[in-house]
């Protein structure tokens, strides 16, 4: 892989009553633009660059862009988190928007996803995400953040406001997953062998067939097709068996660590936003009919997190699907202005 100007940084930590969080020691590079970066060749908006560090005894390297304000800085910093079956650049609309109100936006790949590393073992939990993006936020020098995730981008982003409460502005949680415990509503359990041989032969079709179904309230827009060809275009690239196997571990990882039980300890200023027509749930598909029925009830699951968060507002799109942010930016985008702005 060819990259260009190194930047060395320091070892950092923050303090907390009776808790000191350690923060992982590496280095940020840019990464030339053109060709394959860890079998990803998709064309990122903005120039990438890599958080270079160790972790589970292995170096990995976390993709990101870094994306100035438009005009005057208001002086925040906001960082958003991709889903499961998306990229940082599903993100573009959005950072366009923040830049232009004078935010900073930083927009990651999390490790095993897009232009990041994927590790042939890695033990995937949403405090290491969380643990991976508060190291690189130090390693650029930054202390406070409003934080925007969306599926199991919002998952991490709720993990990541329970373990560094002090850190954020505020918190924007995108139709996250988490709402609900696959498992005690009855998911039968699949082995990562398993989950792997499914991953293994995604392609364009079978990812848009689910999509059109789960994100998009069954209606296309060709536009959606550039999402599509992106995370194709990793299942059969260089890096093609370890993403698979990743992408199988991240599964397990989300069906294995449900959020919904800590909401009450979420302290941060909250935001859901909801597309109440989503019906995704991580082993829906597996399921007997009579489990498929409970799951995936955002129009109703959306209500009960905000009420159980202690300093929660809700946001809901009737007609939307899973990625409102995608399916009608400006809607979302007037919203999240909106709160942002209060």
């Amino acid at each position: 892989m060819k990259l260009i100007t190194t930047t060395i940084v320091a070892a950092a930590c923050v303090l907390a009553p009776f808790q000191v969080f350690a923060q992982a020691i590496g280095k940020i590079v840019n990464a030339l633009q053109d060709g394959d970066l860890n079998g990803s060749n998709f064309t990122y908006p903005w120039p990438v660059k890599l958080f270079q560090f160790s972790s589970q005894l292995q170096d990995v390297e976390m993709a990101f862009m870094d994306v100035n304000p438009v005009g005057e800085p208001n002086g925040k910093v906001a960082v958003c988190l991709h889903g499961k079956n998306f990229c940082a650049p599903t993100w573009e609309s959005t950072a366009r928007t923040l830049a232009d109100q004078g935010y900073r936006v930083i927009l990651i790949d999390q490790v095993g996803f897009c232009k990041s590393t994927k590790p042939k073992s890695y033990q995937y939990t949403l405090q290491q995400l969380s643990y991976n993006t508060n190291s690189l936020l130090h390693a650029l020098g930054i202390a406070n953040i409003t934080l925007i995730g969306h599926s199991l981008g919002g998952m991490t982003s709720i993990r990541y406001g329970l373990l560094y409460p002090e850190t954020i502005n505020e918190l924007v949680a995108v139709n996250p997953l988490g709402l609900e415990d696959w498992k005690a509503l009855g998911v039968p359990y699949r082995d990562i062998e398993t989950l792997y041989a499914a991953e293994a032969v995604s392609n364009y079709t079978t990812i848009r067939a689910y999509q059109q179904a789960t994100y998009y309230v069954n209606t296309w827009d060709p536009s959606y097709d550039v999402w599509v060809n992106m995370l194709a275009n990793i299942y059969a690239g260089t890096e093609a068996h370890a993403f698979a196997f990743d992408q199988a571990l991240a599964t397990d990882m989300a069906l294995s660590a449900p959020v919904v039980y800590e909401f009450g300890s979420l302290k941060p200023r909250t935001l859901l936003m909801i597309g109440d027509r989503d019906n995704t749930a991580l082993g829906k598909q597996w399921s007997p009919p009579e489990v498929q029925e409970k799951l995936g009830h955002y129009d109703v699951l959306g209500k009960q997190a905000a009420a159980a968060m202690p300093n929660a507002d809700l946001v809901e799109f009737p007609d939307l699907g899973h990625a409102p942010q995608i399916q009608d930016p400006d809607s979302f985008h007037a919203k999240l202005l909106g709160w942002l702005s209060t």
